[in-house]
């Protein structure tokens, strides 16, 4: 049957590939470029609020780092099954849990750990957290955008079977192809979903912001919401195994919280009706350069050069003249 619109899955040499001993995989690529565009469009938003040029590296470095290590340790508890088995030396089990280039990291997690990275990398900078938040939320829906494209790559984490015709086409030797399904099955391809969803976020946080400045952590809380109301559904239509709780999917649960916290930051900003100060903590604002006294470096200008002397004249009130 001709499907013109249908997806096709790409070839497995796309997943990635060889410079020597070493294997570089899409799917790694599709991360650091998320990553990139993040930390770009992060350092102009604070730019332009008044932060130092260079300070998004020096938090970035704590938030990439913790977030890496929460996507990856998120993942392993909410598939246990996969890592902890009856009867493997514990070397084995580490070694497995530690191997990130095999796959399996949770985007929940890369929030979490990443928020706790953010919160220190502030510390030590001196930005206010909730200031970082807010201009890191089109950036980080970006980012996360352009990491699915990596899910494509590996042609994982797809949806339900569909007839729409814009389906994911999954060859029958998929390790995640479900049993009993015919050959040529389409799938819905969430990868897609998401990362369209998440491009319209960013836009659409991008327009607020423009016309009703979002501060005191107001787009943290807007992107807790886009970003949870759209993985609620993208989850929900997922075949890929993982904990199920009370019916719903751990990654649905999640979700929820994601909305339920933002509409809390939302409501909690409006203590703050004014617009924020400066993105510095209190007391940890840059020094700008000292202003220079005009008067001042009128005078030096006209300093006398060295050798040259210069003789009071008396005034009528019989003071020393000043020059």
């Amino acid at each position: 049957m001709v499907r013109p619109l249908s997806i096709p899955s790409p070839p497995s040499e796309w997943t990635g590939f060889s410079i020597g001993i070493f294997t570089i995989h899409t799917y790694a690529l599709c991360i650091l470029a998320g990553i990139v565009v993040g930390v770009l469009v992060t350092g102009y938003r604070l730019r332009q609020r008044g932060a130092q040029a260079g300070v998004v590296l020096d938090i970035g470095f704590f938030a990439v780092l913790l977030g890496i290590a929460g996507a990856r340790l998120y993942h392993v508890f909410t598939h246990p099954s996969d890592y902890f088995q009856a009867g493997v030396p514990p070397l084995q089990t580490a070694f497995k849990v530690i191997a990130i280039w095999e796959g399996g990291n949770a985007i929940f997690g890369a929030l979490i750990g990443g928020a706790i990275g953010v919160w220190i990398g502030c510390r030590v900078t001196g930005i206010r957290f909730l200031s970082f938040a807010d201009a890191l939320a089109p950036g980080l829906l970006l980012a996360q955008g352009i990491g699915r494209l990596g899910n494509y790559f590996n042609t994982e984490l797809y949806g339900m079977p569909t007839n729409l015709p814009w389906g994911l086409e999954v060859p029958s030797s998929n390790p995640a192809f479900p049993a009993g399904l015919a050959d040529g099955t389409l799938f819905h391809p969430t990868f897609l979903y998401e990362l369209l969803w998440d491009v319209a976020g960013a836009v659409v946080i991008l327009l607020i912001d423009r016309k009703w400045p979002l501060r005191w952590g107001r787009g943290l809380a807007l992107y807790l919401i886009w970003y949870g109301v759209g993985r609620s559904v993208f989850e929900s239509i997922r075949i890929d195994p993982t904990e199920v709780f009370f019916g719903l999917r751990v990654n649905v649960w999640a979700s929820f919280a994601a909305i339920l916290l933002g509409v809390i930051l939302f409501i909690a900003a409006g203590r703050h009706p004014g617009t924020e100060p400066s993105v510095y903590r209190p007391g940890r604002e840059q020094a700008s350069p000292e202003p220079v006294d005009s008067r001042n470096a009128e005078a030096e200008d006209r300093e006398d050069p060295p050798g040259s002397e210069t003789v009071a004249q008396p005034s009528t009130s019989g003071s020393a003249a000043r020059r």
